[in-house]
């Protein structure tokens, strides 16, 4: 049986580029060569893509491509001579923050009609706006952390949101991740200060309660069915659990995988996410990030739709603990990808010859 090609797009536009490139690192080193011929791909910071001779991601050596529909694939061509490289089975996109886990790469492999590990345009964009994806949690009847958006044209009076959310708070860019531009804020000095760092990476910022307790993480994986890890617990050495935390620093904080709830929290937690999920039309995987309040109460904070692959990122961490290696979760992702396409395949949805 010949193996499933898939192509490792990694690198791209986003802030996050050096993290993409950890991440597709890990999933490079991991993946099962006896069923899938890997294909590597790497965008460059001003987003151009390149077929890439080796598999260092790091490596600036690659051949200037194109990728073209083909026939229930999607073929690469060579810039320039047009020459078809290769084809494309199913792309994982690992590419995190703007221009990868927002709808903007997802809509361009749809009208490839290849398939795609993930999540859909829709949920992508979705969870990708933090704003939006409190609203459809909160008409979903699932509990969020207060919150107010400013933007570039509305400023909200720091007496009023203090007056409303208390002190301190956080202050983060709308649509972002890897904790980039987020700050927590003590003072109207500190509001000012990060209200300007903030919304220089996003038109809208949202301003959140701090909620007192503790952070709790869920990995979730499927379609129609999806499934969830045990939950892991970050705890922070004093701080929040930021860039440094998750991405750099294996002591700035500490993980606990299973964390250390009640049989209810537990089921509780694990059926939430699994509600998010799906009310958010999630498909793939997505990790749904909580806070359990000191007074018991569970809520979402936000939900990551293409959530890190590092050697210390929580996604594979959590599933590993729940009975799925590494290698066994990029299958699976990969077989949910492309059950999704041909189950869309079978869709009425686009226009047929007349005869």
């Amino acid at each position: 049986m010949s193996k499933i090609k898939v192509a490792v797009v990694f690198g791209g536009r986003s802030t996050e580029h050096e993290i993409s490139l950890i991440s597709a690192n890990g999933i490079l080193k991991n993946i099962n060569r006896s069923l899938f011929e890997v294909i590597p791909i790497k965008i460059d910071i001003e987003g151009h893509w390149f077929l890439q001779t080796s598999e260092d991601v790091k490596a600036t050596n690659g051949t200037a491509i194109t990728l073209v529909q083909g026939t229930n694939n999607a073929q690469i061509l060579e810039n320039g001579s047009g020459k078809i490289l290769d084809t494309i089975d199913v792309v994982f996109p690992v590419l995190h923050g703007v221009f990868g886990e927002d709808g903007t790469i997802q809509g361009m492999l749809k009208m490839l009609n290849v398939a795609f590990v993930g999540c859909g345009v829709l949920a992508s964009a979705s969870c990708m706006d933090k704003d939006v994806t409190k609203r459809l949690l909160r008409d979903a009847g699932i509990a969020i952390a207060p919150y107010v958006c400013a933007t570039w044209t509305h400023t909200p009076n720091f007496e009023k949101v203090e007056h409303e959310l208390g002190l301190p708070l956080f202050i983060k860019p709308a649509n972002l991740g890897s904790s980039v531009g987020v700050h927590k804020v003590k003072s109207k000095a500190e509001f000012q200060a990060a209200l300007e760092d903030a919304l220089k990476y996003d038109g809208k910022v949202l301003i959140e309660q701090n909620i007192s307790g503790r952070e709790i993480e869920v990995a979730v994986m499927g379609n129609e069915k999806p499934q969830a890890s045990f939950p892991g617990e970050i705890v922070t050495d004093g701080g929040f659990y930021d860039f440094e935390s998750k991405y750099v620093s294996k002591d700035a904080s500490t993980i606990h995988i299973p964390a250390q709830l009640t049989d209810e929290q537990m089921e509780e937690i694990r059926e939430t996410a699994k509600k998010a999920y799906t009310a958010l039309g999630c498909e793939g995987l997505s990790r749904v990030d909580f806070f359990l309040s000191d007074d018991g109460v569970i809520m979402i904070n936000e939900i990551n739709t293409l959530p890190g692959f590092t050697p210390i990122s929580m996604y594979p961490k959590m599933w590993e603990a729940t009975g799925v290696s590494y290698s066994e979760l990029i299958e699976l992702l990969i077989q949910f990808g492309i059950e999704r396409f041909e189950r869309e395949k079978a869709l009425k949805i686009v226009a047929r010859e007349v005869k």
